[in-house]
């Protein structure tokens, strides 16, 4: 039995694409997965399956929320040791509070490559990105948040094939996969 985490993409933001965390939890269940936790509203959700197919994992359960609640709601599946690893390649330094933010955007596989970065135009004066398989790491100083770009990305193709998680709510969802 392995452990996993599904990520949402876009659902209650702004009033949009609501999904209730309780039926969530149900729609999982009842696709067969065991020890189904959600954690906030922003559609993360922890379970357990013999499933080992991420691709078909993710095919499961956009099915399953759009039978349910007629949303077509992008998913992204991560193993608790992809978690793990992407966790440790965050700086122990870098938060998310008053002085900071730093945000990891976990990524479809049609842009997780080294060459995103490329793609994605920042502030190198104040955005400092870092890649690792599976996720672009984010961070900057809330201080400089008027002078960086990366608000230059929504709309663009990285964007739509990405779903964001601050770093506060990773290290957690981290902790609850033990």
């Amino acid at each position: 039995m392995s452990t996993y985490l599904a990520l949402l993409r876009g659902i209650n933001v702004g009033g949009n694409n609501k999904v209730s965390m309780a039926e969530l939890k149900t729609v999982f269940e009842d696709l067969g997965f065991s020890d189904v936790r959600t954690y906030i509203n922003s559609g993360n959700v922890i379970f357990k399956t013999e499933e080992r197919d991420e691709k078909k994992l993710v095919r499961e359960i956009e099915e399953g929320i759009r039978d349910h609640f007629g949303l077509d709601i992008p998913v992204v599946v991560r193993s608790k040791e992809e978690i793990d690893r992407v966790t440790k390649e965050i700086p122990a330094e870098w938060m998310n509070d008053q002085e900071q933010r730093t945000d990891v955007m976990f990524l479809w596989e049609e842009v997780d490559t080294p060459d995103v970065l490329q793609t994605i135009k920042i502030n190198p004066e104040v955005d400092i990105l870092k890649y690792t398989k599976g996720a672009v790491i984010w961070h900057l100083l809330r201080k400089n948040y008027t002078k960086s770009r990366m608000n230059k990305i929504i709309g663009t193709h990285f964007y739509k094939h990405q779903t964001a998680r601050n770093v506060n709510t990773v290290r957690k969802l981290q902790e609850l996969m033990k």
